[in-house]
């Protein structure tokens, strides 16, 4: 069943992302199974209760408590599922592995209608923002150039990650909701105004390799983007970003490159100030 809706669904291409598939497969065999339970039990109180054979109504109704035991099997079924698989398991694949081994984090600012994203320097630290700094055209994220966010870099719908790389993103918002989803990561959060909320996941397969596997696709030429999966307001069809995932040496290189140009636009400021 996995195999056979991920043919229909996007190229996978996280190291996690099977869980989600699997886990897909699983409760799509589930449905199936209800359907054919509950469709059953439908044909058969059509036939066991038509009016032919019940011409008289019966105000008593039916008096056994099957029914009811049924009732408490399921609640006990949902309970185990959730208490003995679902939290423990949630728990491992966010939490665990991501707190021991993250390589590489990453901010996502969201904002209507744009995503900005915020690496750190060559220090390895976030520089802090000030709500006073922010200059939607120069400074969207309103960064302090002064202290630790001196070296920091900055885009506006573009995230460049290394391939096989464990990668920890934090996703928050200036203004309203909005759905941060990466399809090929099976990757989902919500971007909530005044929170920063951390997400996991590992690349396994970089944006030329993708390329290719689209090639005779309708996606050909296309490659990862960024989604906003919320209705965040009337411009929402137009908030789209794009991610490459690079080998490492490239991904080095891209960091290399943004701070020569951070470090040759600063050198303009300081010439234009003096």
């Amino acid at each position: 069943m996995t195999e056979f809706l991920q043919s229909y669904m996007p190229i996978l291409a996280s190291e996690m992302g099977h869980l989600g598939d699997n886990l897909s497969g699983l409760v799509h065999w589930l449905m199936l199974v209800l359907f054919i339970g509950w469709g059953t039990f439908f044909i058969y109180t059509l036939i066991r209760f038509r009016s032919s054979n019940n011409p008289k109504a019966n105000y008593h109704g039916i008096t056994s408590h099957y029914s009811s035991y049924v009732e408490v099997g399921v609640v006990v079924f949902e309970a185990l599922l959730l208490i003995s698989f679902a939290i423990p398991g949630y728990a491992t694949v966010k939490y665990d592995k991501a707190l021991e081994e993250t390589q590489i984090e990453v901010r996502v600012i969201a904002q209507q209608f744009a995503w900005n994203i915020h690496y750190p320097g060559a220090d390895g630290k976030f520089g802090t923002t000030k709500i006073s700094l922010v200059d939607e055209e120069t400074n969207p994220i309103g960064l302090d150039r002064n202290g630790y966010g001196a070296d920091d870099i900055t885009t506006i719908n573009q995230l460049h990650l290394p391939v096989d790389k464990l990668i920890k993103l934090y996703i928050s918002s200036k203004d309203v909701i909005h759905g941060f989803a990466l399809p090929e990561m099976r990757l989902k959060q919500d971007a909530i105004p005044g929170m920063q909320v951390p997400i996991y996941f590992t690349p396994t397969i970089t944006s030329k390799d993708f390329l290719v596997k689209l090639e005779g696709t309708a996606r050909e030429g296309m490659g990862y983007e960024i989604a906003c999966a919320q209705l965040c307001g009337n411009s929402h069809y137009r908030m789209k970003g794009y991610m490459t995932i690079h080998t490492e040496k490239e991904y080095k290189d891209w960091l290399v490159e943004e701070a020569e140009y951070l470090d040759a636009e600063g050198e303009d400021d300081w010439d234009d100030e003096w």
